[in-house]
Parts: structure tokens; C-alpha cells; sequence
């Protein structure tokens, strides 16, 4: 009764911690402007499956694919088993779905086993390419201290946690041999049986580590749980309200302002009245709340996986542009932004903004706008988005545009073209 109750704190404290810490962040992403994306909702639902259920960008790299696979599947899957755990501590019962599954429960937790020597597996693989093959796309100037480290701990996490949930099987299987106490005979241990004879004989021994591995299994659990909203591994969440949010619009399309659209309609149209005539606050966006919550949520999806910049021709021809950057600092600033209201109130504001601060003028025009880190990301993050509404700002708001579009900018008003010759001088190569 004592560890039941335990048990139900525990849980409790957990379930209350990350709900509190996933509301930040929810109220984080409401704090950007408002866009509509309701649009189409059986063409989301089937972009969300494809994309963030089937991870079909993940293919592209057919090693990470495999291994993110083994990880991805073995972390649902397994997390059935958890549901199991759970109701185990509740209650004080032991492996309480053997008897209503019957045989199918011995095939559940023999592929549970399976399951947890592939994710055991593909995070050895992982850490090794991140510590000792080095990949490029791991590294960069965003990709260091904490950045650095999320992933390493997240990958020792992963394995200690797969590591106690065999050696929990292992001594339960032995105990279940030797029909000690409560410990009945259920399920099938392909794998912990393997590793069942390097445990001891004794049955109270035994007993111990298999409760020590069970509480350190649900505890670790919990505290990754929590962990999350810290960690770029809050994408687990996130992917799958990213992905139905996606811009169903084609590649290259960029929004127009209505304000804008509406003076330009009614210098060509004196009749023109525009359906809504509020005031606009600011061109572009100077800081994170200048975007939309779209914007930030995908800030916050963002798994830094790299392959938006390992793809960007600018990174590649050595411009300090980073997409991936682009989308770290995003986040980084609205949590500042939300951590300044949690301290001093909504109505504070601080010195800091977005651009400048965290992202530098030469980084926004470093962009050829080709979509390549649009394309390239498993979870259909836009950076091209925020690079465009920042440089909206610096060329609407300040006049600060590079000296090579101020000048395409007075060609087009004088000339109704992007080159310096008149309308009538247009076709004089043709005359030659």
C-alpha cells in the first residue's frame, strides 16, 4: 500500500509539472499573430499521416530513416507496455493484462523485447555518429553547449531506460521459473532470457532488482516526460499539429499584406473600398511576436536535425546562414519573451528583439529563397517564412534594404522593370 501510494504521488507530481511546463509553451505560441489554417482538413489529416505518422521525408537518408524508425516504433509500442506499469503502481497488481490477453500478451512483450534491442541499437549508432563520425550537419555555431549535449542525453536516456526495462524481464523471468511469490507465469522474453543467467539465483535478490528496474523504469520515464519541454525533443508532441498546420500553398508563393494590397487597389480603382481598413501595427516582423503562432510552433517542432542547413546554398558556400539557426534563435527569443511575462507581467518589455539581437542582417540576406530548407525538413518546417517577413520589416519599416534591391526597387517604380533602360530603350538589342 505504502509503494502504491508512492507511486500515485509520483505520477501525479509528473502529470502536473509537465502540463504546467507544456501551457508555457502552449501560451508561448499564442503570443504570435493569428493566420488561418483550417483550410482543407481531409488534405491535413492525410499530410499528417504521411508526413509525421509515416515519416516519409525521413527516407531521404536511409540510415538515419532506419534507425529513426526502430526508435520512433519502439517508443509508441513500448509505452504500451508503460500503460501496463502504471496500472501495476495504481492498484498494487502485477503484469495485469496476462490474464485477459492470454497468449497474445507473451507475443506482446516478446515483440516489446525485440523492439527494445532496436532502439538500443539505433541510439548506439546514433551517438556514435554524433561523437565519433563527427557528421557536419551536427555541428555549426547554433550547435554548441546545451544543443550540443539534448541529444547526447537524450540517447543515454533512451538506453538505460531500454537497459532496465530487459533487466526488469530478465529477473522477472527467473523469479516466474522458480514460482516465487506473486511473480505468476506470463509472457514471453525472447531477449531478457538471453541475459537472465548473469543475474543471481537468489529469489530475494532477485526480487530487488526487478522492483529496483521497474520503479527506476516508470520514475525515468516521468522525468523524460518532463524533460520534454526543455528539449528539442519536444517534436515527439509537436510533429503531428505541425504537420496538419502545414502551408498548403505551392513553394515560392509569398503572402501579401492586405493593408498593402488594398492602397495598391485603390490607386488603381478610386471606386475600390476595402473590406477591412484596421491599422497595421508594423511591416514584417522585427521581433518573435511580430510572427505568426505558426511560426513559433514550428520554433518550437524544431528537432535540429541539421538538414535544412546541410542543404541551404548559402551555408553550403560559406554564408553565415544557418536555417536551422534561424528557427533556434526564434525559439530562444519568444521563451525569453515568455519567461519576462511569467517574472514581470505581460506588459513588460525588455531591450532585446529578434533581429539583431539574435539574428543578423547579413543571415537574412544571405537567403536565395530557394525553398531547399522547406523541402528538407521531416516535419515541414518553414524558415523561408520567417527569413521573408524579417526582411519585409528592414525594407518596409526602415529603408535599409542591400544597395543592389534599392536599386532594382527604383527601376521597377521608374522604368516598370528590373534593369536601369527605359521602356521605349527595352528592345534595342533586338535592333543589333
Amino acid at each position: 500500500m505504502v509503494g502504491q501510494i508512492i507511486f500515485i504521488i509520483i505520477l501525479g507530481f509528473a502529470i502536473y509539472l509537465f502540463s504546467k511546463n507544456a501551457g508555457k509553451i502552449r501560451r508561448n505560441i499564442l503570443l504570435g499573430k493569428d493566420t488561418d489554417r483550417s483550410d482543407n482538413p481531409a488534405l491535413r489529416w492525410k499530410i499528417m499521416a504521411k508526413i509525421a505518422l509515416g515519416q516519409t521525408k525521413m527516407v531521404k537518408r536511409p540510415v538515419a530513416a532506419i534507425m529513426h524508425f526502430f526508435i520512433y516504433v519502439g517508443f509508441i509500442i513500448i509505452n504500451l507496455e508503460v500503460l501496463e506499469i502504471m496500472i501495476d503502481g495504481i492498484f498494487g497488481s502485477h503484469r495485469i493484462f496476462s490474464k485477459p490477453l492470454g497468449s497474445l500478451y507473451g507475443l506482446l512483450i516478446g515483440g516489446f523485447e525485440i523492439l527494445a534491442i532496436l532502439v538500443l541499437t539505433a541510439c548506439v549508432v546514433f551517438l556514435c555518429r554524433r561523437n565519433i563520425l563527427h557528421l557536419k550537419r551536427f555541428s555549426g555555431v547554433e550547435m554548441k553547449e546545451w544543443p550540443k549535449s539534448d541529444a547526447n542525453y537524450i540517447l543515454c536516456i533512451e538506453i538505460l531506460l531500454m537497459t532496465a526495462f530487459l533487466t526488469m524481464n530478465a529477473a522477472d523471468y527467473k523469479l516466474q521459473l522458480q514460482h516465487f511469490g506473486h511473480y505468476i507465469t506470463a509472457g514471453s522474453f525472447p531477449v531478457s532470457s538471453l541475459i537472465a543467467p548473469l543475474l543471481p539465483e537468489n529469489a530475494r535478490v532477485l526480487a530487488g532488482i526487478e522492483r529496483g528496474c521497474w520503479w527506476f523504469h516508470i520514475i525515468g520515464i516521468l522525468a523524460f516526460l518532463n524533460y520534454l519541454p526543455y528539449s528539442k525533443h519536444f517534436h515527439i508532441l509537436l510533429a503531428f499539429p505541425n504537420t496538419y498546420y502545414s502551408n498548403l500553398n505551392p513553394k515560392g508563393k509569398f503572402t501579401n499584406m492586405a493593408s498593402v494590397t488594398n492602397e495598391v487597389k485603390a490607386m488603381l480603382d478610386p471606386s475600390f473600398v476595402p473590406e477591412t481598413t484596421a491599422e497595421v501595427a508594423r511591416f514584417g516582423a522585427k521581433d518573435a511576436t511580430d510572427l505568426t503562432w505558426k511560426n513559433l510552433m514550428e520554433a518550437y517542432t524544431c528537432t535540429e536535425c541539421g538538414r535544412c542547413t546541410s542543404v541551404c546554398p548559402a551555408n553550403i558556400t560559406g554564408k553565415l546562414l544557418s536555417p536551422r539557426k534561424i528557427m533556434m534563435d526564434t525559439r530562444d527569443r519568444i521563451t525569453e519573451i515568455g519567461n519576462n511575462i511569467n517574472k514581470h507581467g505581460k506588459d513588460y518589455v525588455d531591450e532585446n528583439v529578434l533581429l539583431d539581437n539574435y539574428i543578423t542582417r547579413e543571415e537574412l540576406w544571405a537567403c536565395t529563397s530557394c525553398n531547399a530548407c522547406v523541402e528538407a525538413c521531416p516535419v515541414n518546417i518553414n524558415p523561408l517564412e520567417i527569413i521573408t517577413e524579417m526582411r519585409r520589416y528592414v525594407v518596409m519599416e526602415e529603408s535599409q534594404a542591400p544597395a543592389s534591391l534599392n536599386n532594382m526597387f527604383g527601376n521597377v517604380e521608374n522604368n516598370g522593370a528590373p534593369w536601369k533602360y527605359s521602356q521605349a530603350d527595352r528592345f534595342n538589342w533586338a535592333e543589333k
